[in-house]
């Protein structure tokens, strides 16, 4: 198990060619959640993320046998950039396998860095075992994303920066993936203020370190689609697991609807663009996954902001109609002319602006005569919702939510 003492060797080694994030206050944020909220930035890394510190520590640590032999990796992205951009500062060849479902973003990001990028299977477990027939192979060394000692030593410096910017924080909210982040950083802030709480949030649709803890032993969760996905994996690691067990007070989880609305909410409030991973840790204390923060001092790192511009799109209608901003009302109508202007009325009325009508005379179960009309609407929250449709039905049609 690492200690202080190798994260800060891993600082001394790399801490000139990173970028020192900032912890920022955030006033609306801290309203928001009753709670004083400071942000830990490390999406504005060098790669857009903070896996940079752990790959830099692991390369500088290499021989130079296995500097000239090359190395490789498997990731879902920001490994996998942060392994790139360290080989190409030290001169290293580097391989990087790279599931096939990876954000357009995140596989340019990381051939810019002058990386081999292979393509294969759906998940990160799948990219990680054809890693692992090409490291044998060709003889290369492969660099974990996060059962290395020397990785979460790297992760680990974060917890130092912490604590150098605001030593006296309650809690830090940490993502967790496969676990080397929050054990570098659990390492050093507990080490440096045992009384500080140390709370990791996983995604509910691959929790494996909080299915593992509650296990007590390494257990392998189902594989499953998330928007988080720099931390979708399906089992970790005994080096993470032994450090979470001893370190970390508590792990909770979020859903996929959190997460969209914490991308935006950060996006919109904050102007942060982060990533499904990134919005973890924010979407577990807004969405009251964590109790006993009224009047704390909570430190939250954004892990990381690599999210692809058409998948940002998609994640800001999701979370703008999880906050009642954007629905559609399905509705049931006679096909009489009229009845359509009639509805728009009501809209207008009511203050809602109507983005797209889709008047369905064909593919529709109703009966002969009626008709389905969808209207997809900006509004101002599900009160507001409620508002409209019962309006609706005082012209004596149907309304549902769609």
């Amino acid at each position: 198990m690492i200690t202080i003492k190798d994260i800060e060797r891993a600082k001394s080694l790399i801490g000139d060619q990173l970028i020192k994030t900032p912890c920022t206050y955030s006033t609306t944020l801290s309203e928001h959640t009753q709670c004083s909220v400071y942000l830990k930035l490390e999406n504005l890394q060098f790669t857009g993320a903070y896996k940079i510190r752990g790959a830099l520590n692991r390369l500088m640590n290499l021989s130079q046998k296995e500097k000239d032999n090359g190395v490789i990796a498997s990731s879902a992205g920001n490994h996998a950039q942060g392994v790139a951009l360290a080989a190409k500062k030290l001169g290293i060849k580097a391989t990087i396998v790279m599931p096939e479902t990876t954000p357009l973003s995140k596989i340019q990001g990381t051939k810019k860095f002058g990386a081999q990028v292979i393509l294969h299977g759906n998940f990160y477990d799948d990219a990680y075992q054809k890693a692992q027939e090409i490291q044998k192979e060709n003889g290369y060394t492969f660099i974990h994303p996060f059962n290395d000692n020397d990785i979460i030593a790297g992760q680990g410096t974060i917890g130092l920066e912490i604590h150098e910017s605001l030593p006296d924080l309650d809690i830090v909210i940490v993502p967790i993936g496969g676990g080397g982040l929050i054990s570098g950083v659990s390492v050093a802030l507990k080490t440096l203020n045992p009384n500080i709480k140390i709370i990791g949030v996983e995604a509910q649709q691959m929790a494996a370190m909080k299915s593992s803890l509650r296990a007590k032993k390494i257990v392998e969760v189902p594989k499953a689609k998330t928007i988080a996905d720099g931390i979708a994996v399906t089992t970790v690691k005994e080096n993470t697991f032994e450090i979470v067990s001893k370190y970390v007070d508590e792990v909770v989880t979020v859903t996929e609807a959190e997460m969209a609305q914490s991308i935006m909410m950060l996006l919109e409030v904050e102007k942060i663009l982060v990533e499904g991973a990134g919005a973890a840790a924010f979407a577990a204390l807004s969405h009251g996954k964590i109790t006993g923060i009224k009047g704390k001092k909570v430190g939250i790192v954004i892990s990381g902001g690599n999210i692809d511009v058409n998948f940002l799109s998609r994640v800001i209608e999701r979370g703008l109609s999880e906050d009642g901003r954007l629905t559609t009302l399905r509705i049931y109508v006679p096909d009489t002319p009229g009845i359509i202007s009639d509805i728009s009325r009501v809209v207008s009325e009511h203050g809602a602006n109507i983005i797209d009508i889709h008047h369905n005379r064909t593919y529709t179960t109703t009966l002969l005569g009626h008709t389905t009309v969808d209207f997809t609407l900006e509004t101002k929250g599900h009160t507001h919702i409620k508002e409209i449709k019962a309006a609706i039905k005082t012209l004596g049609l149907e309304v549902t939510t769609d």
